[in-house]
């Protein structure tokens, strides 16, 4: 088995902008564990594969037009999807037949 890391991750969040982050964060294999109303704001708590965080920084902000915040701290290793995991030993066979 392959394991990554997985964050836990917390959103602030315009109400206008809810559905659009929500989108985003399933796309990036998030399991949404809460929402809720915090100073104007929803909060999503989730937790997110690390490999699928890169650029969400970038992401939330043209979602959100600056005006979300994020934090993100680790939480724990879990298998990779099978599926996934097919992909990355194709990879890493190919890299290795070119070694």
């Amino acid at each position: 088995k392959i394991l990554e890391p997985i964050y836990d991750v917390e959103v602030l969040v315009p109400s206008d902008r809810m559905g659009d982050v929500m989108s985003d964060l399933q796309g990036r294999r998030a399991i949404v564990q809460g929402m809720s109303s915090e100073g104007g704001f929803e909060k999503i708590s989730a937790k997110v594969p690390l490999a699928e965080m890169n650029k969400y920084s970038t992401s939330l902000s043209s979602l959100t037009g600056g005006r979300a915040m994020y934090t993100m701290k680790f939480s724990d290793y879990v298998a990779v999807p099978g599926d996934i995991q097919e992909e990355l030993l194709k990879a890493y066979e190919a890299e290795q037949k070119e070694e």
